[in-house]
């Protein structure tokens, strides 16, 4: 087991910030997960009948699935996340747990699902063969990541007004650099992020036999680039990365 001393220090931050993603990000206050990552979601694992939701935060892709009739775990490290998930109901079952340490038999679920959640996870390699290990011969992991370009520490939109006529592009920062980062998101609310280039995750996938079989790169949604003038530039940067892999 991971001693107190050895665990991924986001959870503390968590724990304290639950309240900012709850508020913000669920229950419909979320137009990125409204109108793009939960229909994404329903489609990728519209016929699964098991389905592992790993780092579920209040639940609602795990409510969701449970409502057509899968039968759903949803598990987070995240006490306050958990115990909304459990207000909220839906028919899915919560668990308190860690990525790198699944508490379920070999080849227990038709599909897995991580939302924007590896992106916090220190024990990646461990994380993705706890996820190969629980996940049926033939079946799914439906990845969704804050796409590495739009996560990269130093990277945002630039606006040069020292050519004529002024541009406005986005600066990449040291992509390659696995680094991590503890950044304001609000005010006075702090999150930490580790950056990985995309390669990095796919060969650790596919060493563990989860084999890439679709890859999206959508624009950012209608609800998303209607809520400041200046979002409407980024419509051409992907702000979502979604894979589905294979389990062989």
């Amino acid at each position: 087991m991971t001693s107190e001393t050895e665990r991924d220090p986001s959870r503390d931050l968590w724990e304290e910030h639950a309240n900012w993603w709850i508020d913000g990000f669920t229950d419909g206050a979320d137009p990125e997960y409204e109108e793009q990552i939960l229909p994404l979601a329903a489609g990728e694992l519209g016929d699964a009948r098991t389905i592992l939701d790993i780092g579920c935060g209040d639940g609602q892709i795990s409510r969701m699935m449970a409502s057509v009739g899968a039968t759903v775990v949803g598990i987070d490290p995240t006490w306050n996340q958990i115990r909304v998930a459990h207000e909220r109901g839906g028919g899915a079952h919560y668990a308190r747990s860690t990525a790198d340490e699944l508490p379920f038999a070999d080849a227990s679920f038709d599909a897995t699902v991580a939302c924007l959640v590896f992106e916090h996870i220190d024990a990646v390699d461990a994380a993705i063969a706890e996820v190969a290990r629980v996940t049926k011969p033939g079946g799914r992991f439906c990845f969704f990541l804050n796409h590495p370009l739009l996560q990269t520490p130093g990277s945002g939109w630039i606006d040069d007004h020292m050519i004529d006529p002024p541009e406005q592009y986005w600066r990449i920062g040291p992509y390659l650099v696995e680094s991590e980062s503890v950044e304001q998101v609000e005010l006075g609310v702090w999150i930490r992020f580790i950056h990985r280039p995309l390669s990095r995750y796919l060969n650790t996938l596919a060493e563990h036999g989860l084999v890439l079989e679709r890859m999206l790169e959508p624009a950012p949604p209608p609800g998303f680039l209607e809520r400041a003038p200046e979002y409407v530039e980024a419509a051409t940067v992907p702000r979502l990365l979604y894979l589905r892999l294979r389990r062989t």
